[in-house]
């Protein structure tokens, strides 16, 4: 199903470029409308097609049918000379593409790899993915998945990636666009049954009761999580609403208060009778000021919410113990954290934070089976942003390569994909939703 992007006749009156519809996932539906086409000399060639499964058709690179995905195994490459092979490959097929086609290249990390010829040319896959990101049109996009050399050396199954690869070919990551996204070594848990890839996990929600928040209770109770909906008291009806759409709990809690993490973790033992598998940082505000104008209580109120309330919640968590041994952690972070934005100091150093604590404990939860992620939205469509004036809400929607704002269901996904037993592998990672933003990006 192609869901409608968010375009505005007066926009298109006025000769703005209007976005591509995006292909969004819908259950159900086959998760590209094509085949995929795999090329590359690289060590994981061979085994991608068992890694991908039956859900995917695949294409011979000469074949004349148009084609859904393009995937380039990059990680034979060893010598900058070899980078030839990147145009060979791509130069002839680019005009073959479906509209929200999908282009990803699989590299080794380049900060694991010894050999100075084989790191430059790892490193250079960077450049070359993010600039086709920006040529590419309607509604397609580019990834680089970097994956550990241990890997390379391995038989068999590549079950580190398999999640990985759903996601960047699917629907999930219409908005996600340009990212560079690292896979590890941990064995994952892959699902039964991948419709439903949280099946049994308890999950906690913060500032569920509206907007982004809302729908990424939504989107994990779909793939089968116990979902545990928190928001302040006073947003009590929308809380009570999510937590009836996701068959969940509502939990009014304010995140600052000192006892936050004791409630959580009660809550989780007392209606499912077990620890936190996912809790997603999501609760935040806004109070935007030039810092000559700004007061004490502004800049406070945001750092208190945006990013002390997580780093303290994790903290308190893994001491009660309360967090599972495959835990996942996830901060909704920003865009204004990684570019910057004029009067958005506060909300800013708390976004960049949320990217701090994901540095900090990616090391400390490296071979425990724990993970931590987050993600940086972009320009979303949410009742904050409609409410903008028609010149900066244009604006903020054609600052991207997919020449639209995303969705919160794109934000959603993202989590959901990291959230997921089978992301064992994908720790420490920062994707932006974005749309592959032209500033920061």
């Amino acid at each position: 199903m192609l869901e409608a992007a968010i375009n505005s006749p007066l926009a298109a009156k006025a000769g703005i470029p209007q976005g591509e519809p995006l292909r969004r996932f819908q259950p159900g539906e086959p998760l590209l409308c094509g085949p995929v086409v795999l090329g590359g000399s690289g060590r994981l060639l061979s085994r991608l097609r068992d890694t991908l499964g039956p859900d995917y058709q695949f294409l011979d690179a000469q074949a004349d049918s148009r084609r859904a995905a393009r995937v380039f195994d990059a990680t034979g490459i060893t010598r900058p000379e070899q980078l030839y092979q990147l145009y060979e490959f791509f130069h002839p097929q680019l005009r073959k593409l479906l509209p929200c086609a999908r282009v990803v290249v699989l590299g080794a990390h380049p900060e694991a790899v010894s050999d100075v010829d084989e790191r430059v040319a790892q490193r250079a896959l960077e450049g070359f993915s993010r600039s086709l990101a920006k040529e590419l049109r309607r509604g397609a996009t580019a990834q680089l998945v970097y994956t550990d050399p241990q890997l390379h050396a391995q038989d068999g199954s590549l079950d580190q990636l398999a999640s990985t690869l759903r996601f960047v070919l699917s629907g999930k990551s219409a908005f996600v666009d340009a990212q560079v996204i690292r896979v590890g070594t941990q064995a994952p848990q892959l699902p039964e049954n991948w419709e439903k890839p949280l099946a049994g996990q308890v999950a906690v929600v913060t500032g569920a009761a509206r907007g982004i928040g809302a729908t990424i209770a939504e989107v994990l109770a779909r793939d089968g999580a116990r979902v545990i909906c928190v928001d302040v008291p006073a947003a009590g009806e929308g809380l009570a609403q999510t937590a009836n759409r996701t068959k969940g709990t509502a939990l009014p809690l304010d995140v600052t208060s000192p006892d936050a993490a004791e409630t959580i973790a009660s809550n989780a033992e007392k209606r499912y009778g077990g620890q936190v598998d996912i809790i997603v940082h999501n609760a935040g505000v806004t109070r935007d000021k030039l810092l000559a104008n700004m007061n004490e209580g502004q800049w406070n109120l945001v750092q208190s919410i945006n990013l002390v309330a997580p780093v303290r919640i994790t903290e308190k968590l893994l001491e009660l113990g309360a967090l599972s041994d495959a835990a996942r952690v996830i901060g909704v972070s920003s865009m204004a954290g990684i570019a910057g934005n004029r009067g958005q100091t506060n909300y800013a150093t708390t976004k960049a934070g949320v990217i701090g604590l994901v540095d900090a404990l990616k090391e400390r939860f490296a071979g425990t089976g724990r993970t931590i992620n987050a993600v940086a939205p972009g320009f979303i469509e949410t009742a904050m942003t409609a409410a903008m004036p028609f010149g900066p809400r244009e604006v903020g929607r054609r600052l991207n390569s997919l020449n639209q704002g995303g969705q919160t269901i794109d934000v959603a996904e993202t989590i959901a994909y990291f959230a997921a037993p089978a992301s064992a592998a994908v720790s420490g990672n920062t994707v932006r939703v974005c749309g592959q933003n032209l500033l920061g990006a």
